[in-house]
């Protein structure tokens, strides 16, 4: 079984449009609930994402 990222140049776009504009405030609350829905659908790149944003929230001094 491979492990090889498959690309996708069009949710890198979004990304990347993404970062440079400010984020939002959200709710941690919110956060871990997606997190959780993340997880149970088996998406890993959702739980990567946000796990690092749970962690920027609960903790203000982290990538701000």
């Amino acid at each position: 079984m491979s492990t090889a990222l498959v690309r996708r140049p069009t949710e890198d776009a979004a990304i990347r449009a993404a970062s440079r504009s400010p984020r939002p405030c959200l709710y941690l609350p919110v956060i871990l609930a997606e997190l959780i829905s993340a997880n149970r659908l088996g998406d890993r790149h959702g739980v990567n994402l946000l796990a690092h944003r749970a962690v920027r929230e609960a903790l203000p001094e982290v990538g701000r």
